[in-house]
C-alpha cells in the first residue's frame, strides 16, 4: 500500500534543457544538461536519459566536469551549494556550502582545490566573479566560505565570461566593456567600444565571449551580428581586433574548437557557422536547425559539437557538421492556446509546440515523440510579422480523428480562419489531412468538441462554438465519387441563443445532450433532434468552464464563471444543486471516475480542490500547489492503478493529474522521486564499466546469463517456472530504441526471435552434458537405456495405480545415477 503522507507536488518535465551550456563527458559518450532543479545525463548515441542527478533545492545554474577526475561532475545552484557527482552511478559524492546565490560555475585544471563562481552581493544588478576554495574533508557536507574576488561588474550569464590560454587570463564582457584579468600578474586591462547614439555604433553591445585554448586571442560577439577577434590585449595601447560578419542579428554564443583552428558561432538565423582559421572567406554552414541557437559546446575529445536551442532542444553534431542526435524536451511556445490533451493511442501529452505544430510529448520519458505540422507553412522568424496561430485542437473517435483550428488577424476586419480535420492512417502511423474548411465561422472559434460515444448507428459529430453567436454541428458523411470511396465533414446544424457569443461546448458522457454556454447562459440541446431542452442562468458573469459529470454523477452539469462562482446544476430537476465561491482557472473531469479537479487562483498561489458533483464537500484540498498561476490541467489514465487506502487520496488511484504553470513547467502529484521514475531498463543502460550499455547487450550478454542461471536453478529444483517474456529487458528496449541507432534487421532477426522463445519445461537426457567422457558406442547404449527409462516413467504416470504409484526420479537424482553407471569398475577384478 502507498502511504498517504508521501503524496507531493513534483516537477515531471518541461524544465529548460537550454538554460545553460551542455557539457560533454571526456569520452563523448554522455552529455549533461541543466533541467530545472536537476542535472540530466543523456547518452549521445541512444538519446536516452540514463540518470537524473537530484539533490539541489533550487534552480541549477552551472555544471562543469572535474578537471582532475573526468568521471566526476560539479554543479552549482541558487540554493548556495556546489555539489560533486559520480555521474556514472548517479551518486552525490560531496556538497560544499558556499552561502551565496550562485549564478555560474567555471573550473580550471591547474586550480586543483578551487572553482570560480558568479555571485551578487549587494545590489541585484551588480555581479562579481569570485574564486571559491573547496576544502578537503571526509564529511559529505563541508562549508566553503573562503572566497576571493577576481572581477567586479560582470554579466551574470556564463556566456559573457571565458578563461583562455590554459587559465592564464579571464575575459569578461558587459554592455560596451571588455575586461581581461591576468591571474598570475593580477592585473586588469579594459577596452571600450563606442556607445554613441548614432546608427553606426548603436549595436556594439557585447553579447558573448570565447577564448582561444592555446593562443592569446579573444573572440567577442555583438548585437549587430559582428564577431571581433582581439589580440595584443596585454597592452591597452597596442591592442588590435579584426571583424568577422555574417549574422544579420545578434550573436548568441561563440566557441573555439579544441585545437583552436575553428570558431563556431550561432544566433537567431538557426544556422551554425564554422569559421575555419578564423577567416572571413573560409567558413562552413549547418543550416535549418529549427530554432535560435542559444548555446554552443565542444566535447573535450573534439569529435562532437552541441547546440542548445530556444525551443528546448539539444542537437549533437559531428565534427564534419552532420547532425547525429537530437534531444527534444517540452517545446516552450509563446502561449498554449490548445490546452493540454492526451492522445488516446500513444498516451502522449499533446499541446502547442513550435509555431504551427502540435507536439506529442512522452510523460514517462520526458521527451518529445514527434511533431505534427498543422499549418504547413515555412515559419519566418520576425517579431513584427503577424503569424498564423494554431488556436484549438481536439481528438475524436478515440484518437482516430483530430480537429484543429488556425487563425491569423492583422486587422479587426481581416480575420483568416481555417478548420482542418485529420484522420489517423495505420500504414503511415500518422495523421493525414481529410477535410479543410475555410471560414467555418465569421468570428473567432472559442471551443470545439467531439461526441465520443460508442454508438455505431449515430454519425461521428463535431461541434464548434464561436463569437459570431452560433454553434455549428459537423458530421462525417459519405464523400465518394466515381474514382474512389471517401468520407468528409459537412455542416449539419447551426444553433444560436439570442445572438449571444458562444463561449464553451461539451457533450454528456453518453452523447445524448450537448451543453453550450452563451456568455452568462448555459443551454442544453438534444443531440438527436437538436432541440433546445432547457437553460440555466445565474447572472454571475460569463461562463469560463463547462463540463458534465461522469458515471454515477452523469446527471450533473458544472460551470464556473469569471466572477469566481462554481455552479452545479441537476439535469433531472433543472435546478441549481449547489454553488461555491471559487476563482477557478482550471477545471478538468477524470475520465475514469466521478472526480473533478479544480485549480483556483489566490493572492498567495494556486490551490487544488478535488470533488464529486454529487456533493459540494471536497474529497481533497491542496494549498499552494504552485506559487505561479496554473493555466492548464489534464487527467492521464494510469496503466497500472495505484493502491491508496486513504479516502482523500483515492482520486489518484486510476488517473494522474498533470498541470502546466505560466512559466510552462509541468508538475504532477507523485509518490516517487525523479530517479525512481526512470524505467529499470534505462537504469541498466549504465554498465559497470565506463562504456554505455546498449539495449542489444541484454540480448547478446545478460539475457544469456539469465537463461544459464535459470537452467542451473532448474537442475536443482523439481518445479520449473516459465519466464515472463513480456518483461524481458531485451524486448522492451528493442521496441523503444530509436530506429536510426538499430543495427540491420538481418543481424537482429535470429537473436530477437530466440529471445521471444520460451525455454523447455524439461530436458531430455541427451541434452544434459555428461561430466565423464565416454566412447561413442557406450554413449549410444546409455542414451537408449535412458530413453527406455523415461518412457517407462511416463507410462506409469498415465496409469491410475492408486496408492501404488511408482516413484519418479528427480533430475538431480537421474544425473547422479548416470554418473554412477558410467564409472569403470574393472579394477575390482584384481581382488
Amino acid at each position: 500500500m502507498v502511504e498517504a503522507e508521501s503524496i507531493r507536488v513534483v516537477h515531471c518535465g518541461g524544465s529548460e534543457l537550454s538554460f545553460r551550456r551542455a557539457v560533454f563527458s571526456a569520452d563523448s559518450k554522455y552529455i549533461f544538461c541543466v533541467s530545472g532543479d536537476f542535472v540530466k545525463v543523456y547518452s549521445t548515441t541512444t538519446e536516452e536519459c540514463v540518470h537524473v542527478l537530484h539533490g539541489h533545492r533550487n534552480l541549477v545554474t552551472g555544471i562543469q566536469l572535474n578537471p582532475n577526475n573526468h568521471l566526476q561532475l560539479y554543479s552549482c545552484s541558487f540554493d548556495g551549494t556546489i555539489k560533486l557527482w559520480d555521474y556514472l552511478d548517479g551518486i552525490l559524492i560531496k556538497t560544499f556550502l558556499v552561502g551565496h546565490k550562485l549564478h555560474a560555475l567555471f573550473t580550471l585544471a591547474h586550480a586543483e582545490d578551487s572553482v570560480f563562481v558568479i555571485i551578487n552581493e549587494e545590489k541585484p544588478d551588480i555581479f562579481q566573479l569570485a574564486s571559491v576554495k573547496l576544502p578537503k574533508s571526509s564529511s559529505q557536507e563541508t562549508e566553503a566560505k573562503e572566497l576571493s574576488f577576481v572581477l567586479d561588474y560582470v554579466n551574470q550569464s556564463p556566456k559573457c565570461i571565458a578563461f583562455g590560454n590554459e587559465g592564464e587570463y579571464v575575459a569578461a564582457v558587459r554592455d560596451f566593456y571588455l575586461s581581461v584579468y591576468f591571474l598570475k600578474k593580477k592585473t586588469t586591462s579594459r577596452f571600450t567600444l563606442s556607445s554613441s547614439g548614432n546608427k553606426k555604433n548603436a549595436k556594439n553591445n557585447f553579447t558573448c565571449v570565447a577564448c582561444h585554448p592555446k593562443e592569446d586571442c579573444i573572440a567577442s560577439g555583438h548585437m549587430d551580428g559582428k564577431i571581433r577577434l582581439w589580440r595584443n590585449f596585454g597592452d591597452e595601447k597596442k591592442y588590435m581586433y579584426t571583424c568577422l560578419h555574417w549574422h544579420h542579428d545578434m550573436v548568441m554564443d561563440l566557441a573555439f574548437s579544441v585545437t583552436g583552428t575553428s570558431l563556431l558561432s550561432g544566433g537567431r538565423e538557426c544556422v551554425l557557422v564554422e569559421w575555419r582559421d578564423a577567416t572571413e572567406k573560409n567558413k562552413e554552414f549547418l543550416p535549418r536547425l529549427g530554432a535560435t541557437i542559444e548555446h554552443i559546446s565542444v566535447s573535450p575529445a573534439g569529435d562532437l559539437f552541441c547546440t542548445s536551442h530556444s525551443d528546448n532542444k539539444i542537437t549533437v553534431i559531428h565534427r564534419n557538421l552532420d547532425v547525429s542526435a537530437v534531444i527534444q524536451g517540452l517545446v516552450k511556445d509563446r502561449s498554449i492556446f490548445t490546452g493540454l490533451m492526451i492522445d488516446p493511442r500513444t498516451k502522449a501529452l499533446v499541446l502547442n509546440g513550435k509555431p504551427g505544430h502540435l507536439q506529442f510529448y512522452s510523460l514517462q520519458s520526458d521527451k518529445q515523440l514527434y511533431n505534427l505540422d498543422i499549418i504547413q507553412q515555412e515559419y519566418i522568424n520576425d517579431d513584427d510579422l503577424i503569424q498564423i496561430e494554431l488556436t484549438k485542437a481536439a481528438f475524436g473517435c478515440f484518437g482516430k480523428w483530430l480537429a484543429t483550428v488556425e487563425q491569423r488577424q492583422e486587422k479587426e476586419s481581416e480575420l483568416e480562419l481555417q478548420m482542418k480535420l485529420w484522420i489517423y492512417n495505420k500504414k503511415t502511423q500518422g495523421f493525414i489531412l481529410n477535410t479543410k474548411i475555410t471560414m467555418p465561422h465569421d468570428d473567432h472559434i472559442t471551443a470545439l468538441c467531439f461526441c465520443n460515444t460508442e454508438k455505431t448507428e449515430k454519425p461521428l459529430t463535431l461541434v464548434t462554438a464561436s463569437k459570431d453567436g452560433h454553434f455549428k454541428v459537423w458530421i462525417l458523411a459519405d464523400d465518394s465519387d466515381i474514382y474512389q470511396k471517401a468520407v468528409g465533414w459537412t455542416c449539419d446544424f447551426v444553433g444560436s441563443y439570442h445572438k449571444y457569443q458562444a463561449t464553451n461546448c461539451c457533450f454528456s458522457e453518453d452523447g445524448s445532450l450537448l451543453a453550450v454556454s452563451f456568455e452568462e447562459t448555459v443551454t442544453i440541446w438534444d443531440s438527436e433532434t437538436w432541440e433546445l431542452k432547457c437553460t440555466f442562468c445565474q447572472r454571475a458573469g460569463n461562463i469560463r468552464h463547462l463540463c458534465f459529470g461522469r458515471l454515477t454523477c452523469s446527471k450533473y452539469l458544472l460551470g464556473s464563471t469569471e466572477h469566481g462562482i462554481l455552479c452545479c446544476w441537476n439535469l433531472l430537476s433543472c435546478a441549481l444543486e449547489w454553488s461555491a465561491k471559487l476563482n477557478i482557472k482550471v477545471m478538468e473531469p477524470d475520465p475514469n471516475s466521478e472526480n473533478i479537479a479544480a485549480v483556483s487562483q489566490s493572492s498567495v498561489g494556486s490551490d487544488l480542490f478535488v470533488f464529486k458533483p454529487a456533493e459540494p464537500r471536497p474529497l481533497y484540498i491542496q494549498k499552494n500547489i504552485s506559487r505561479e498561476e496554473v493555466q492548464w490541467g489534464v487527467f492521464v489514465p494510469r496503466d497500472v492503478p495505484e493502491s491508496f487506502t486513504s479516502e482523500a487520496y483515492q482520486w489518484l488511484n486510476r488517473s494522474q493529474f498533470y498541470f502546466l504553470t505560466k512559466s510552462q513547467s509541468l508538475l504532477t502529484f507523485s509518490t516517487k522521486s525523479p530517479e525512481e521514475k526512470l524505467t529499470p531498463t534505462s537504469k541498466q543502460l549504465l554498465a559497470e564499466e565506463s562504456l554505455p550499455t546498449t539495449p542489444f547487450y541484454f540480448i547478446l550478454g545478460k539475457h544469456r546469463q539469465q537463461q544459464d542461471e535459470r537452467s542451473n536453478e532448474t537442475a536443482e529444483n523439481e518445479l520449473v517456472q516459465l519466464p515472463l517474456t513480456e518483461n524481458l529487458p531485451a524486448i522492451n528496449e528493442l521496441l523503444h530504441t530509436p530506429a536510426h541507432v538499430l543495427p540491420s534487421a538481418s543481424f537482429l532477426c535470429s537473436i530477437f526471435v530466440n529471445s521471444l522463445l520460451l525455454s523447455k519445461e524439461t530436458k531430455s537426457a541427451e541434452e544434459i552434458p555428461d561430466d565423464v567422457d565416454m566412447e561413442k558406442e557406450k554413449e549410444s547404449d546409455d542414451s537408449d537405456e535412458e530413453n527406455d527409462f523415461t518412457e517407462q516413467v511416463q507410462d506409469t504416470n498415465n496409469t491410475d495405480l492408486g496408492d501404488d504409484i511408482i516413484h519418479q526420479w528427480s533430475k538431480s537424482e537421474e544425473k547422479e545415477l548416470r554418473k554412477f553407471r558410467k564409472i569403470d569398475y574393472s579394477w575390482m577384478a584384481a581382488f
